[in-house]
């Protein structure tokens, strides 16, 4: 008889195998012998032994993993060594831009502050070139005392001031800008000018004023006015030549052509004296200040002075009479 196969392999113990009684067919051309008796002993069906487990197979390597890898690991390397470069270079262009800033800043503040100290030296180099020229004149009239001021202009000791700081004058005193006193004598004056020449005594390291030319003036130009403003001696005051060519007439009636107009401060004791460039140049002869009308007082930085070139003009008339 054939055996019955499993379909499937178990596991031991094996089951024991029960023959069947039924009839079972014969294939064909195949002949069995049968085995008399009432029983016939089977061996258990030879299984196949389990299979042994074969060693574990190593993974296979995905062709050009590590390839990739290793350049995925130089991108990664060089876009973190770009980008430290990057921020290497952004910092320092900072802080050279911040340096640049800083030196521009300090460069520019010097350079203000330099202007600024230059300019002052200037201004004190040009009132110490002028200031021992300027006189104080204390002119005794029939109504009393009036105070002035004057400029030497030539070492015969001659003083131009203004004609209604000296007009009506009985005695003249000229306090120099060494603090001593003169005996003034009146020379001349052009009442129509406004312009008047004193005479002292020359004495020893007597300053004469160089006489600029006001055509050169320009509006802006800076200007000091040196004189004795209120009877305080050898004041300066700062400004600039506001307007140039004025017509202005005092209180006399007198009129001046061609006036300096300046917002360097000028008030009653600075008639006559000097008004000057930067090079300590006598540039005109401050003479009035405006006034306004509706409150019938000096108006503030608004004042005249009479142009150099025609002081000159005026002088050589007087002295020549």
């Amino acid at each position: 008889m054939q055996q019955e196969e499993f379909s499937v392999y178990t596991s031991y113990p094996y089951p024991q195998y029960h023959p069947t009684l039924a009839p079972v067919s014969v294939l064909d051309n195949d002949v069995t012998t049968r085995t008399t008796g009432e029983h016939v002993a089977f061996q258990p069906p030879p299984y196949p032994p389990e299979p042994v487990a074969a060693p574990p197979t190593p993974p296979r390597k995905r062709p050009g993993r590590s390839g990739a890898i290793l350049l995925l690991t130089i991108m990664l390397t060089l876009i973190f060594g770009v980008g430290l470069f990057s921020g290497w270079q952004f910092s320092n262009s900072r802080s050279s831009s911040t340096s640049t800033s800083n030196a521009t800043a300090t460069s520019t503040s010097t350079s203000t502050s330099s202007n600024s100290t230059t300019l002052e030296a200037i201004q004190e180099a040009a009132i110490a070139k002028i200031e021992p020229s300027v006189v104080e004149l204390k002119v005794t009239t029939a109504q009393g005392q009036q105070l002035g001021s004057g400029v030497i202009i030539d070492a015969k000791g001659d003083i131009v001031t203004n004609n209604h700081v000296i007009n009506g004058q009985q005695t003249i005193e000229v306090v120099l800008s060494n603090g001593s006193t003169e005996q003034g004598q009146l020379i001349g004056a052009s009442p129509t000018n406004d312009l008047a020449v004193v005479r002292i005594q020359p004495f020893a390291n007597m300053t004469v004023a160089q006489i600029g030319n006001s055509s050169s003036l320009v509006v802006g130009q800076e200007v000091l006015a040196i004189g004795n403003p209120l009877g305080i001696t050898q004041t300066a005051t700062r400004g600039i030549v506001s307007a140039l060519n004025r017509s202005v007439t005092e209180s006399t009636g007198t009129t001046i052509s061609n006036a300096i107009q300046t917002d360097a401060a000028i008030n009653p004791g600075n008639s006559g004296g000097a008004l000057i460039n930067l090079q300590g140049q006598l540039v005109g002869i401050p003479t009035l200040t405006a006034v306004n009308t509706e409150s019938n007082t000096a108006a503030s930085g608004v004042s005249f002075a009479i142009p150099s070139n025609l002081v000159e003009t005026v002088l050589q008339q007087i002295l020549q009479q």
